[in-house]
C-alpha cells in the first residue's frame, strides 16, 4: 500500500522516526504529512481507499473538525476504520455520544463485535468501527 501518515506539525518528526524504525516492514510507501483538522485537505486528493484512525475522540472543541476532516477527506468507496478506548471519567462519555450523534449525519457505522477482534490486543473498552458516507 501507499500510506500516507498524519500528525500536527509539532509531531512530524516523531512520524519520522516511527518510519524509519519501522521501513523494514513496509512493502509499499509511507510518507508522514501534516494533517489540522478543520482545514483544507485538497493535497489529499483524490479521497483514500481507507483511512485509519486511532484515539481521535477526545476533546470537545475537536469534534467538529475532525467529521469536517472526515467529510472532507472521504469519497463514496472509502472505508474508515476508528479505533478508540471508551474512557468513562469526565465529560469522556459525553464527547463520545456526541461525536457519534454527529458522525450518524453524514456517515452510516458498524461496530465490530468484540469476538473479531486480535485475540491478544482485544478489550473491552477499546472499539473498533467501520465507517463510510451515507449514499
Amino acid at each position: 500500500a501507499n500510506v500516507t501518515v498524519t500528525d500536527l506539525e509539532e509531531l512530524q518528526e516523531l512520524l519520522l522516526v516511527n518510519i524509519e524504525n519501522n521501513k523494514h516492514l513496509v512493502t509499499g510507501s509511507v510518507r508522514a504529512k501534516v494533517l489540522k483538522w478543520g482545514e483544507d485537505v485538497t493535497e489529499f486528493q483524490p479521497p483514500p481507499d481507507y483511512i485509519l484512525m486511532a484515539d481521535c475522540i477526545y476533546y470537545e472543541e475537536s469534534l467538529e473538525p475532525l467529521l469536517k476532516t472526515l467529510k472532507d477527506l472521504t469519497g463514496p468507496d472509502t472505508r474508515v476504520l476508528c479505533c478508540y478506548e471508551q474512557r468513562t471519567m469526565g465529560k469522556n462519555p459525553e464527547i463520545e455520544r456526541k461525536y457519534f450523534e454527529l458522525l450518524q449525519v453524514d456517515f452510516e457505522l458498524e461496530r465490530i463485535p468484540l469476538d473479531k477482534h486480535d485475540e491478544e490486543y482485544r478489550s473491552e473498552d477499546i472499539h473498533i468501527v467501520t465507517i463510510h458516507r451515507k449514499q
